[in-house]
């Protein structure tokens, strides 16, 4: 393995770490914002700072769980399927972002590398082993169960809540709740550094020193080295994803919007810590905040806008796959570099 070939694919890994932080950043931060429980700057900047906190704290589930979430084949090999997959989760990250459409970075990531595994294997090289279970655990299963559960929460929570603060004047009821929205915000972004921070360290250190190898700690540097793109990213902040959450797709209060953030957090947290679980904070965003703005008795979502979200997400793997194939048939020839 050429030391140019590493490099380039630690770069791609910072590049996927940063567009991630800069796309999911909308994640936490719409419903704060739309309800003016903080203002932009401010929530930006909590946000960043418990997105790194969760990937910080990542950094002992994968020392807990292993640090290779599949295992790549060694060698530069390995390293042009990894250059292919991650190359073709930012590009679609990317396009997403400019459409304004939340998806799910794992699944694109995921779809990158079953792409690229197709091309090498059409190429007669070897690819990862265990892809069907890694395509079932990171895109069939949460890909079904998370939306539907995140979802069903929020749509019967939200009468709950109404029904506890029903004597209440709404004045107070909103403050109440805004304040409560700031915490909630700082949990949905520490349980998304908690869900995709394991990843991206996972990335860097399967780069620099292969998957092959055993690990008794997880490298400092690469701890470090994502936080940064992590928490660069997050400060950027991808603000078109965060107008289609706050304003296109429902019109949401505080109340609600405090029900959507409760079920993600809980979910993100509890997926991390109890079930070890790789959920899609997207999906669970997205599906919790139309589980609670649903549950009113005027049209509230925007249906047109939720079956382009929809289809938006059957595609990511679909469409990070092809690219996947396409980027590693044409870097098959770094494959042979000693």
């Amino acid at each position: 393995m050429t030391p140019a070939l590493i490099g380039a694919v630690l770069v791609l890994v910072g590049v996927f770490g940063f567009i991630n932080g800069f796309r999911d950043a909308s994640m936490a931060v719409a419903l704060t914002v739309r309800t003016r429980a903080l203002t932009a700057d401010v929530a930006v900047v909590l946000t960043a700072g418990f997105n790194v906190m969760g990937l910080l704290a990542s950094a002992w589930l994968l020392k807990f769980m292993g640090i290779s979430l599949v295992p790549i084949p060694a060698g530069s090999g390995g390293l042009t399927l990894l250059a292919a997959t991650l190359v073709a989760a930012s590009l679609w990250g990317l396009f997403g972002w400019w459409r304004g459409y939340p998806a799910s970075s794992t699944h694109a990531l995921v779809g990158g590398l079953i792409g690229a595994s197709g091309g090498a294997a059409l190429l007669g090289g070897r690819g990862p082993a265990e892809l069907d279970r890694v395509f079932w655990l990171s895109i069939g299963l949460p890909l079904v169960l998370s939306p539907l559960l995140a979802f069903g929460a929020a749509f019967f929570i939200t009468p709950l809540v109404t029904w506890v603060v029903r004597y209440s004047q709404p004045s107070q009821v909103h403050s109440g709740l805004r304040a409560a929205q700031s915490v909630g915000a700082s949990i949905v972004a520490f349980g998304h550094g908690l869900q995709d921070g394991q990843r991206i360290i996972a990335l860097f250190v399967i780069a620099a020193l292969g998957s092959d190898s055993g690990y008794d700690a997880v490298p400092v540097w690469a701890v470090l080295v994502a936080a940064l793109a992590l928490g660069a990213g997050t400060l950027a902040g991808g603000w078109r994803i965060t107008y289609t959450l706050s304003h296109r797709l429902v019109r949401m209060d505080p109340l609600r919007a405090f029900v959507s953030q409760l079920v993600t957090s809980v979910m993100l947290v509890f997926g991390s810590l109890g079930l070890h679980w790789p959920l899609s904070t997207s999906h669970t965003v997205v599906s919790s905040v139309l589980g609670a703005g649903a549950n009113q008795d005027y049209a509230s979502v925007n249906g047109r806008l939720v079956v382009r979200l929809i289809r938006f997400w059957l595609l990511t793997p679909l469409t990070t796959a092809a690219l996947g194939l396409v980027f590693a048939l044409a870097l098959s020839p770094l494959a042979n570099l000693r």
